[in-house]
């Protein structure tokens, strides 16, 4: 491998999932799953704390593994890593994270085939995907949690539906989140009370034990902002109702108009 060879590599300090090849007395060779054709080494004191008799009682041929990248071997030819300096928390945040972007990627094959993307426009989308929400798993998973995230980010498109369907059917979000705005006007002389004591109502439907969040805003009178979050679709839908009913319902039984609708 060339010098040159090795500048399209992770970083310094960077966490890679890698694959063992080969065990050796004196240390591991190791290819990288996310930057094919380089090669990295761990060295048998970086294997594991402490001396290790037997390199094979940690590693193994065909392994995966979670390394930290330590510096360029001097001749260019491969990078050097880490498996100790990885704790077993960060291990298994960085194997999910890789596992789940090997997850979107067929997913996005899946919308491709769908909607008869060739692979250039496969690509393109992937690229313009990643440079929106950072990963192109974060896509799936907005989707799956805010159906207007895509069209927020500025795409559009029919495809957008397909999308969203994947998304909901694939994805686990850990949270689904529902906006919304409540057009609130009441003409008595203590109006602006009887509003926050709707909008605190709203806010009382939150509950950290079953991970429900009900947080108003003000956008300018008479228009007020509502966001909700629940741990899936059918609770954050009959939150919403619930919310929106108690807000209107308090505003017009204090003698005021109150609409409510989603974004």
């Amino acid at each position: 491998m060339s010098k040159e060879q090795i500048i399209n590599a992770p970083e310094e300090g960077e966490l890679v999932v890698v694959t063992v090849k080969s065990v050796k007395q004196n240390g591991v060779y190791v290819d990288f799953d996310e930057f094919p054709g380089i090669e990295g080494f761990i060295f048998i004191g970086e294997v594991a704390s402490g001396w290790v008799k037997n390199i094979r009682a940690f590693v193994r041929d065909g392994q995966r593994l979670i390394c930290k990248v330590m510096r360029t071997r001097k001749d260019g030819s491969s990078l050097e890593l880490s498996l100790k300096s990885v704790s077993e928390e960060r291990r298994r945040e960085r194997l999910q994270e890789w596992k789940n972007e090997q997850r979107s990627n067929q997913l996005l094959k899946v919308l491709a085939d769908k909607v008869g993307w060739n692979d250039e426009t496969r690509e393109e989308y992937y690229e313009n995907l990643i440079g929106s929400f950072g990963s192109l798993y974060s896509s799936f998973e907005e989707a799956a949690t805010n159906e207007n995230a895509l069209e927020d980010a500025g795409f559009e498109g029919t495809w957008i539906k397909e999308f969203i369907e994947i998304a909901v059917e694939n994805i686990i979000p850990p949270f689904v989140e529902i906006r919304g705005n409540f057009t609130l006007s009441i003409n008595v002389p203590n109006g602006i009370e009887v509003i926050k004591d709707a909008l605190s109502a709203a806010e009382n439907f939150s509950s950290g034990e079953e991970e429900i969040s009900v947080s108003c805003f003000y956008n300018g009178a008479p228009e007020y902002r509502i966001e909700l979050k629940a741990p899936d679709f059918k609770t954050a839908e009959d939150l919403w109702l619930n919310v929106s009913k108690t807000v209107v319902d308090h505003i017009e039984e204090s003698g005021g108009e109150a609409s409510a609708y989603r974004e």
